[in-house]
């Protein structure tokens, strides 16, 4: 299974084995690969239609969609309304997910050790040095911790997923907010750098004593131990698609100019604390107007028939009101000549 989406290469290869001139193509955040690559696979069955998307990360995506060498955009951090309105953009959410810190500690399982949202800042600025280090062995009494170095995995690629988890650690840590930020790309203080959440779910499965941060399909699926997280309530749910879900619940997407909105650290005793919603970034007005259409009619058949895949993945479907609303948002968004390029149905 690790296999399906390993690199960049891999999931175009498995998305578009047949690419037509009619393809669609995209590239961009690796947080939603797994399951952009199910839905193309059945999509292409259904309508003969394939997708050539290169998982490349959000910064990556982001660079490509403004210097138009692709159909679409992906991205996990999302846009500012005034920078989708200098670059003549618009984005829209497709799935939910979250992002879950994952470990390789010898005798350690999923789930058996809680971390707060501080201790985590103080261990990827590299102020906690060893899993034995007092400040974790105080948060999880009865656990056997090694006395073994803690090292540090994060992207080394612009990344909407580091925007999330950085964003989050920025919320509990003033001293990570002051010294290294939130961003899709930072100064780390320590650590190795992956390419793309496989990149880190690879280098945490060889590096013993490691720690890093991958969306949660890329967990499951390689079988890696994770932390569990102290949400805002003071509790440690477990990172499953209903307390993603739980997170995303009171999301207010109607209010959200330019669909612009973040989904950490929300309230509630099953809330998974670090979650967000990804994004497809097109032009507003359509130089390529079937192209745009295209875009629009895949994402549009994902919102009606995707979610099964996507709930096999512990994606988070969007509800369907919020659907609704997006679909109404691309008659008046997504133009060519003044005119819609797609009307969902």
């Amino acid at each position: 299974m690790f296999k399906t989406f390993v690199a960049a290469a891999g999931v175009a290869g498995l998305l578009a084995s047949a690419s037509t001139a009619a393809d669609i193509s995209g590239a961009g955040a690796t947080f939603p690969a797994p399951v952009y690559a199910k839905w193309a696979e059945t999509y292409k069955g259904t309508t003969g239609t394939g997708l050539n998307y290169q998982a490349i990360g959000s910064g990556g995506g982001i660079k490509q969609i403004k210097a138009k060498t692709v159909d679409f955009g992906a991205s996990d951090k999302p846009l500012k309304p005034e920078e989708l309105s200098a670059s003549g953009l618009y984005q829209f959410p497709t799935v939910v997910g979250g992002v879950v810190p994952v470990v390789n500690i010898p005798g350690i399982n999923a789930g058996q050790i809680k971390l707060t949202g501080p201790m985590l800042a103080a261990i990827f600025y590299g102020q906690v040095k060893t899993w034995d280090d007092p400040v974790i062995a105080k948060a999880n009494p009865g656990v056997k911790l090694p006395s073994m170095p803690i090292t540090v995995v994060h992207r080394s690629d612009g990344s909407g997923t580091s925007f999330l988890f950085t964003s989050y650690l920025s919320m509990k840590s003033p001293a990570w907010a002051s010294k290294v930020g939130a961003s899709d790309s930072v100064n780390w203080p320590t650590g190795l750098g992956g390419k793309g959440n496989d990149g880190v779910s690879a280098f945490v499965k060889q590096t013993p004593g490691s720690i890093g941060y991958v969306e949660y399909a890329y967990a499951k699926q390689n079988k890696m131990a994770y932390v569990l997280v102290q949400n805002k309530n003071g509790k440690y749910p477990a990172p499953t698609a209903e307390d993603f879900a739980a997170a995303a619940a009171g999301a207010k997407w109607a209010a959200a100019p330019g669909n612009y909105l973040l989904l950490l650290d929300q309230p509630g005793a099953n809330s998974w604390p670090i979650v967000g919603a990804t994004f497809i970034l097109v032009y507003k007005n359509q130089e390529n107007p079937a192209a745009g259409q295209q875009v629009l009619k895949f994402f549009d058949w994902a919102y009606k028939s995707g979610d099964g895949a996507a709930a096999q993945l512990d994606y988070v479907p969007l509800p369907l009101a919020v659907k609704n609303l997006i679909r109404k948002q691309w008659t008046t968004n997504v133009t060519a000549g003044g005119k819609p390029v797609y009307t969902g149905k």
